[in-house]
């Protein structure tokens, strides 16, 4: 093939990535648009609004280290939702798996103490979180498996289920004596957290969280279970013709999923918490299934996914703090985020001229 052949080739492709970013550019742009106008109906200037939350989450010394820490469980999160996807399943109970994790790493702090400190406290904490969240889904495989439950209404009640749990133990059992009389568990002792990037606040866990997601995508993509997830998702009485077992993918599906949501609230836990207490990762785990749709279920794009909504929800705080609105309305940006994706179900078409 001569050299101005390959170059013909090559064009269409450009334009087809090149359109792409474009339109989902655009796509995010028309959010930002819509939310502008929506804050100028309650005389906030739009543009002095941007600005400010451009300046404390990107450009100022503590910012950039908040929104790192506020990916890291947004990404184990998603990649929750997006290993069972694979396998067709329906997983809305990253809520509940990862207060479990968070409740089984602080279990874990309380029952060491003093004796076991340091990396050696953190993988055990680790350990327990994981093997917490993955039990915790493998009741909602088990519930399917065996009495035909939909995942999506098991892992959904089921998250009632583990912060009703974890209100236990701070209002009882584990609630902290020599506290300010709040229901909360004892402080973990500072040689238990996470250590510090040298970044402001950021702590390892968004590389926690990157080595996970290049973890997944490997399995996923490079290993037979991979690809006996994808076949039992795309066809599931076609996979069993083939002689997939696709009970077992569904459940090991399910465990893989809530092992990384279970990871997601120890990081939560030793790198920003501290402290076991009621709402210690209130809608993470929705926000985790937000970032996971958004990112189509892939591993590279839930990174994406969920270092957007962190942005966004960082960027919360200067909302409140220089323009005078409740920080709640950060839920109307990522709402209207939502629905101009939801809009686009169709891509661009390009021509090859």
């Amino acid at each position: 093939m001569s050299t101005v052949s390959a170059r013909r080739l090559s064009i269409p492709a450009a334009q087809r990535v090149a359109g792409r970013a474009l339109f989902w550019l655009g796509i995010y742009a028309a959010a930002l648009v819509m939310f502008g106008a929506f804050v100028a109906t309650r005389d906030v200037d739009p543009i002095a609004m941007y600005r400010s939350m451009w300046e404390s989450t990107v450009l100022s010394g503590f910012g950039p280290g908040q929104v790192l820490n506020r990916t890291a469980p947004f990404i184990l999160a998603g990649l929750a939702v997006a290993v069972p996807a694979r396998a067709g399943l329906v997983n809305i109970g990253g809520e509940g798996q990862i207060v479990l994790g968070a409740a089984a790493a602080g279990g874990v702090a309380l029952a060491l103490g003093t004796q076991v400190t340091g990396i050696e406290a953190l993988i055990l904490m680790a350990l327990a979180a994981a093997v917490a969240g993955a039990l915790w889904a493998g009741v909602a495989a088990v519930l399917k498996l065996t009495g035909r439950v939909d995942e999506a209404i098991s892992t959904l009640l089921l998250n009632y289920v583990a912060i009703d749990i974890l209100l236990y133990l701070v209002h009882g059992p584990w609630k902290d004596k020599a506290g300010d009389g709040q229901p909360a568990a004892q402080p973990l002792p500072a040689a238990d957290a996470l250590p510090g990037l040298g970044l402001g606040p950021a702590n390892i866990g968004i590389i926690i969280a990157l080595i996970a997601t290049v973890i997944v995508a490997g399995v996923l993509g490079l290993t037979r279970w991979g690809f006996a997830l994808r076949c039992a998702g795309g066809n599931r009485e076609a996979a069993r013709r083939a002689g997939l077992s696709v009970g077992t993918l569904v459940l090991t599906a399910m465990l893989v999923g809530g092992a990384l949501a279970g990871l997601a609230g120890m990081i939560q836990f030793t790198g920003m918490e501290g402290q076991l207490r009621p709402g210690i990762a209130a809608t993470f785990g929705y926000t985790g299934f937000l970032a996971s749709w958004l990112g189509r279920h892939q591993p590279g794009k839930v990174v994406l996914a969920a270092a957007l909504i962190a942005l966004i929800a960082v960027a919360g705080d200067s909302l409140q703090i220089n323009s005078n609105l409740p920080g709640s309305v950060v839920n109307v940006l990522m709402a209207l985020v939502l629905l101009a994706v939801l809009s686009s179900k169709s891509k661009p078409k390009l021509s090859a001229a």
